[in-house]
């Protein structure tokens, strides 16, 4: 490409592609495509992006595409990859001088330079830092800041390499270079520090940049740079420094007030330097020791003290407490049992902590985060007022006590609460002490404190277990408080319910379940909305506990349902109608059958909401997750549900519709449940068949689901539904068993098996094609024992039920062998006999049994010479199934089953399903529990003695060894 003709070209090109006309942009997309692997192309980016008389979004654009490029065709190894020539200019022109004018496009040409750092540096490109140093030294204010932006990145990327020997270069590098960062961030501080004092406001701001970026790369090498960072001084010394920087910087935070320009990069700032540390411990904490104890008094100086007070602002506190839980939590930091065992390292951090932790200081930091940090404020308050729903789903749980103030605060109150347990028990006990009896309503201040103590005796639940009598204060105190309805008493009633739910699990009389149902159900029809959402959730820590007993919560359960339906109706946000809904499918899943009389309401009320939440995907999982637990409850009435239910099913599980991706487990799970408890199949249950064959096409996790709701229907009405699907599903099968996992065939064939035990005459027709690999897998000796076993559980169904069908497949078989009929099958006989220790389940040891008896009597001499192994099952299956009556010391079959045996459903056992009856059903069709084995083993013996006569039976007999003759014969008297 020559440089000139083709920029103006490519130039061109790029210009169309910033077009806002579709079809202007689109074929200039596309050649751009092309282009991305022609020789030169990147150089006449690079001659794009660094000419600054070009419109600004053709350059960005230049640049996005150059950063592409590298992703794609930078390495050796890469398709198209780029000449070592073409490279070696692109480096060179990369770093040629930085002077970009525009931001944006300064931090992607930054970003672009150090993903080329990344596979290039140092030994392709020695020179990138060399240069970087020089320029980060120049005076020219843009250039030394795009430099120093450049240097971040670089370093930055450098950093995340996790291979040893990358690791070991970056270490060289940070030795290196460190002295030289910790001069240029202290003189960019020290910049800095002078133009607050002298009030110069974009001097301000251009110093503050450059401290951030320098910082920002210190951090990089402080943290990743060194092995053992302790035994360097220059890092120990920078880490000290920060508290006195952070000091001056928290200063400067009275002359930067919070509406001025700089504020923004001041506070960005002060938080880098508590990552350091923090970063610093959670990497390095033996390195750390030497700087716990001025990091505790520190923190707890800003964030306990009357220190931090006008200087401190959110984010601040919440990582300086972070730093304090970070310290009180660390393993590294906790002796073993015995201290003996525990590292010199381990010892001398925990003196400091015991040092710094005292009686007088764990007092105030308690007394602190209860009186001062617990208490709701002013904007909770108003937000309670003017948006409850936000208000009860305020971010907690997961990582949000890393971001935000409460949860950073409840966290840290938690860690510290059960790690010095027995100092702060008693000041704890004191202050619940101080609060007895009902608060003036008029008293707001003496509320909310009252409110923040309870909160701390909810949080610390576990570790007062044996300091609280909680029933006793239930009665006395907390049942009280729930009965007073003044408005102004509604922080305590919402707090009162929260902290029973937390000591739900913890202690609390099953005796006193009734009290506080009634308690709930009058709270649930509190005048207050975020009152009457906490009382949901403690409903569903109670119902979700393990003492629950469905007796004592039947008398309440038709109010509850009514109250609980019609907060769903009340509130409006997504997020809050999600949870009252997982409530509800709770209350269903624990009172199972006996909420029938009581969801007509929900039932009608669902289809509405799946409407409206068409573009909810989670919302509609919970619906999925209410249905699932309805379908359970109904049973065989969910059948009136089907004109809502199976258009559901079928939108969820259709992997061609977007919100399949969302809504497909739950989907499949409601598919299933609907089967189970369907009385009978319809048209429309039957048509949603029509999603699975897509299904089985992904083969994902979800593969042993789809089996199950497979089996659903053939258990439901396999002639029907084979009639309608066999074909197809024989297909995926084939497909299937090509692919997946020993275990995926296994369940595969399962499925096969129940169609055979289902439906023995039609079954062998419709899955013929997967036969043969069966039969083939029995004769080569299949080495996965369970695949083996299910092989010999599909043909003994073939071989005990279908012995037409037997004989074809044979026969088929053995043109396929190229052998006779009759050998290949004392080949199988051999091997079933040889394998049969590979089944494990006594039903299918039972079949074997049943299937091999099932070729006699016969005079064929291949069956004849093989008499002896089928005998050797046989007696094994009597082995396995035959009980001894103790009375009459003679023996029974304990698989067979008769119509009369109804088992009985005790209070704790759910009521069988449908699918369970039918499964019943076929048992006792089944021969495996219909036929005696003993019984048959005597009839088929009885029958091959009348076909050879007295003698040829006799010597035939004597194939088998005398010992199993003996037990057959023990096992067959009376006959």
């Amino acid at each position: 490409m020559d440089l000139n003709s083709a920029s103006t070209v490519v130039l061109q090109v790029l210009t169309q592609a910033t077009s806002q006309d579709t079809a202007v942009l689109k074929p200039a997309e596309e050649q751009l495509k092309q282009w991305e692997t022609q020789p030169g192309f990147y150089s006449v980016l690079l001659n794009i992006f660094t000419n600054h008389t070009l419109d600004i979004n053709v350059r960005w654009l230049a640049v996005l595409y150059f950063k592409n490029g590298i992703d794609r065709y930078w390495r050796r190894v890469a398709p198209h990859a780029l000449s070592e020539e073409e490279k070696s200019s692109l480096r060179a022109g990369l770093i040629t001088n930085f002077n970009e004018p525009i931001n944006q496009i300064a931090t992607q040409i930054a970003v672009l330079i150090a993903k080329v750092a990344r596979l290039d540096c140092p030994r392709q490109w020695p020179e990138l830092i060399p240069t970087l140093i020089e320029s980060v030294k120049v005076q020219d204010d843009l250039r030394q800041h795009r430099a120093l932006l450049t240097f971040y990145h670089v370093t930055k990327t450098l950093a995340s390499k996790r291979l040893a020997a990358d690791r070991k270069l970056f270490y060289d590098l940070a030795s290196e270079i460190y002295n030289f960062a910790c001069s240029l961030w202290n003189h960019h501080t020290d910049t800095f520090l002078q133009h607050v004092s002298s009030g110069n406001e974009a001097a301000v701001l251009s110093s503050l940049e450059r401290t951030l970026l320098s910082l920002k790369v210190l951090r990089k090498l402080t943290v990743n740079g060194f092995v053992e960072p302790h035994k360097n001084l220059e890092v120990m010394g920078f880490l000290r420094g920060i508290f006195e920087r952070l000091k001056q910087f928290l200063e400067c935070s009275r002359s930067i007030g919070t509406d001025n320009v700089c504020r923004d990069r001041l506070e960005k700032t002060i938080i880098l330097f508590t990552k350091v540390l923090l970063d610093f411990l959670d990497q390095h904490p033996f390195s750390f020791t030497p700087l716990i104890q001025r990091s505790l008094e520190f923190s707890v100086c800003y964030v306990f003290t009357e220190v931090g007070e006008g200087l401190t602002f959110e984010r601040f506190i919440v990582q300086c407490m972070n730093l304090i839980k970070m310290i009180v939590k660390n393993y590294a930091y906790k002796p073993s049992k015995n201290f003996e065992d525990s590292s010199p390292e381990t010892l001398e951090a925990h003196k400091i902590k015991m040092a710094f932790f005292t009686y007088p200081t764990l007092t105030e930091i308690c007394r602190r985060l209860v009186s001062h940090y617990f208490l709701l404020t002013e904007e909770e308050l108003t937000m309670w007022e003017e948006d409850p729903e936000g208000f009860t789903v305020e971010e907690t749980g997961g990582d949000s006590w890393k971001y935000s103030l409460r949860p950073c605060t409840e966290v840290l109150f938690i860690d510290i609460f059960h790690e010095y347990n027995q100092t702060l028990t008693p000041v704890l006990l004191e202050m619940m002490q101080t609060l007895q009896g009902p608060t003036n309503v008029e008293d707001m201040n003496a509320l909310l404190i009252k409110d923040a103590v309870y909160n701390a005796v909810g949080l610390a639940a576990y570790e007062l277990f044996d300091s609280v009598d909680f029933d006793q204060w239930f009665k006395n105190q907390l049942l009280p408080e729930l009965q007073v309805i003044h408005n102004r008493y509604k922080p305590l009633r919402r707090r009162v319910i929260w902290l029973i739910g937390q000591w739900i699990s913890v202690k609390f009389k099953s005796d006193l379940r009734p009290m506080l149902y009634e308690a709930i159900c009058n709270l649930l029809q509190d005048q207050d909305l975020v009152v009457r959402i906490e009382t949901a959730t403690t409903l569903k820590l109670t119902v979700d506990d393990f003492e629950f007993r469905t007796d004592q919560f039947l008398p309440y359960l038709e109010t509850m349902f009514t109250l609980l339906f019609q907060l769903l109706q009340q509130v409006t946000e997504c997020d809050t109608k999600m949870h009252v809904l997982h409530v509800l499918s709770c209350v269903i899943e624990r009172v199972n059958i006996q909420i029938r009389p009581y969801v007509g309401c929900l039932v009608q009320y669902l289809p509405l909401l799946w409407k409206q939440s068409e573009e909810h995907n989670m919302l509609r999982c919970a619906i999925l997750t209410t249905l699932i637990h309805l379908v359970q409850g109904l049973g065989a009435d969910s059948k009136n549900l089907y004109p809502f239910l199976l258009p559901v099913i079928q939108l969820s599980t259709d992997v061609s519709q977007p919100p399949h991706v969302y809504l497909l487990e739950d989907g499949l799970e409601l598919w299933l449940v609907t089967l189970e408890n369907s009385p009978c199949i319809t048209p429309e249950l039957l048509r949603i068949f029509q999603n699975m064959s897509a299904l089985l096409e992904l083969s994902s996790e979800n593969l042993r689901t789809c089996f199950k709701i497979i089996n659903g229907y053939i258990f439901l009405s396999s002639t029907e539904f084979l009639q309608t699907y066999a074909i197809g599903l024989c297909q995926s099968f084939c497909e299937l068993l090509k692919e997946v996992t020993t275990e995926g065939q296994v369940q595969v064939l399962k499925v096969v098996e129940n169609v055979l035990k289902v439906n023995p005459v039609l079954g062998p027709q419709m899955f013929q094609p997967i036969l043969p690999c069966v039969f083939r897998g029995i004769i080569e000796g299949e080495r996965y024992p369970v695949v083996m076993s299910t092989y010999l559980g599909v043909m003994g169904r073939v071989l005990l039920q279908n012995t037409s069908f037997f004989s074809s497949l044979l026969n088929e078989m053995a043109h396929k062998f190229n052998q006779e009929m009759d050998q290949l099958l004392g080949s199988m006989i051999e091997m079933w006999v040889d394998r049969m220790d590979n089944i494990t389940q006594p039903e299918r040891r039972k079949l074997s049994a049943l299937a091999l008896l099932s070729l006699l009597p016969s005079d064929n001499s291949v069956i004849q010479d093989k008499f002896c192994g089928i005998i050797n099952i046989s007696v094994e299956g009597l082995h396995d199934v035959m009980t001894e009556d103790p009375e009459t010391r003679t023996y029974k079959d304990c698989m067979l089953m008769s119509h009369l045996e109804e088992p009985k459903v005790t209070e704790d056992e759910e009521p069988p399903t449908e699918q369970d009856k039918r499964k019943k059903m076929l048992a006792l069709k089944d021969p495996v529990h219909t036929v005696s084995l003993q019984q048959f083993i005597y009839e088929k013996l009885k029958a091959q003695q009348e076909l050879l006569g007295e003698q040829g039976f006799q010597s035939l007999m004597e194939t088998v060894d005398t010992e199993i003759v003996t037990q057959l014969q023990e096992f067959l008297q009376g006959f």
